[in-house]
């Protein structure tokens, strides 16, 4: 009797192991196993690849003679953006109006914090760029559309802001380049965002859990998210979302011209890759303006001269240059 008593509970202990090894393979090996997740943010732009009037900068350049003289707008913008507002200073301001305290650009702040207070160029991002053109420390902003909350920072301030298109770009979704699937269409990124769809054997992948990655609210790319899901709320995530495969969003020349990273795909739209012609004869079903903004109340007589130019044939192709699409 004793001996029927020790067997059962070496039995017992042998199917406690069992069962949690069956769980674990379950719960986290099946969910992790070529879960394609590891390049799912963005990384950030390094700015010191692109500033204005050095040797070695990334900055695409054309023949103006163009130049602007007298009070000198200050300039800031998005991550995706810097290589225009930074190529626009480059080809028509005076060499001398970009300038760093300590006197030279810092390898170690990204964000570009050491630009001096008189430079032309700065780098806020979108976040607290938003917040300097309605303050009115930047005189013109180059950003894509404003979240409702930084509208309503510039109504709260009594501050009127004026929003000139000055280009076009594809507003993207992009996964693991190991994950098979290419493409998806409009509405099944919705229902992947809102929670509708949560495993990627939903979306004609490999049975693994989703991972829609989101990014800080009031960044420009989380903005053009939120206009994409329209009426259309971002859901809760699976329990099991961390350990799937992720899909992100960022925009077209970010992902392609800034970032660079080999490990990632962009995903076609309705079956329409991302592509600069696709952007240009309107087939990518989600195309994004980007803006030239500065307050009404700006009395600096370039700001119109400068968004004047950039509306020009020369000002379209510098943009063009840089990797985005015209928006004439």
């Amino acid at each position: 009797m004793k001996f029927i008593k020790q067997l059962s509970v070496i039995f017992a202990v042998i199917l406690v192991f069992l069962l949690f090894n069956v769980s674990i393979y379950s719960v986290v090996t099946v969910r992790l196993s070529n879960n394609f997740s590891d390049v799912s943010q963005a990384k950030m732009i390094d700015v010191k690849n692109f500033l204005p009037f050095e040797e070695n900068s990334y900055l695409a350049v054309i023949d103006t003679d163009f130049t602007l003289s007298g009070e000198l707008p200050v300039l800031d913008g998005a991550a995706a953006l810097v290589p225009v507002y930074a190529a626009v200073i480059n080809a028509v301001y005076p060499e001398g109006s970009v300038t760093y305290d300590g006197g030279s650009f810092s390898d170690d702040n990204y964000y570009g914090e050491n630009f001096a207070a008189d430079s032309k160029m700065q780098y806020k991002n979108t976040v607290r760029g938003y917040t300097a053109i309605v303050d009115g420390e930047t005189d013109i902003l180059f950003c894509a559309a404003p979240s409702e909350e930084q509208k309503k920072y510039a109504e709260e301030k009594g501050v009127e802001l004026i929003y000139v298109p000055v280009g076009l770009e594809a507003f993207v979704f992009f996964v693991n380049s190991k994950n098979p699937v290419d493409g998806l269409t409009v509405s099944q990124v919705r229902d992947i965002y809102s929670g509708k769809i949560k495993n990627w054997k939903d979306a004609g992948g490999v049975n693994r859990v989703i991972n829609p990655v989101t990014r800080i609210a009031g960044s420009g790319s989380q903005s053009a998210m939120d206009s994409f899901m329209g009426d259309t709320e971002i859901g809760v995530k699976s329990p099991f979302a961390i350990t799937g495969a992720s899909i992100g969003f960022s925009f077209r020349y970010y992902m392609d011209g800034i970032v660079e990273n080999s490990n990632v795909k962009m995903l076609s739209m309705n079956g329409i890759y991302p592509s600069s012609e696709n952007i240009r004869n309107g087939t990518y079903p989600v195309i994004a303006e980007f803006y030239a903004i500065y307050r009404k109340d700006n009395k600096n007589e370039n700001i119109p001269v400068l968004i004047d130019w950039l509306l020009s044939d020369e000002g379209q192709s510098l943009i063009e240059k840089t990797g985005y699409v015209r928006i004439n």
